[in-house]
């Protein structure tokens, strides 16, 4: 069976066809106060999801909820990522076995 033509694009024909605009939320707590968003600066710092909700909560705190609940949402997410990290140094130090190790490692 032969293929469609139409749906054979380049990615520069495809690129023509998407809605090159970045998306904005319309709702007050996504409102900046320059031209970028909050996912611009997560995006920009390649941050983690967890890191990336504490920024994404501390920055619309007030907009939306209760400032406390925000400032939790944000605190819950730093302990998550403090736990995520501990988890890795522990597993990083538990996986060094000193009786292993070799000059020039």
């Amino acid at each position: 069976m032969g293929r469609n033509k139409e749906w054979d694009w380049t990615i520069d024909e495809y690129k023509k066809h998407i809605k090159q605009e970045p998306m904005r939320g319309t709702q007050i707590h996504y409102e900046a106060t320059g031209n970028y968003d909050v996912i611009d600066i997560i995006q920009d710092y390649k941050l983690n999801f967890n890191r990336g909700n504490i920024i994404k909560y501390v920055l619309r705190c007030g907009k939306k909820d209760d400032e406390i609940r925000e400032l939790n949402k944000a605190k819950d997410y730093i302990e998550r990522e403090i736990q995520y990290l501990k988890e890795i140094r522990d597993k990083n130090t538990n996986d060094f076995n000193p009786y292993n190790y070799k000059e020039g490692q």
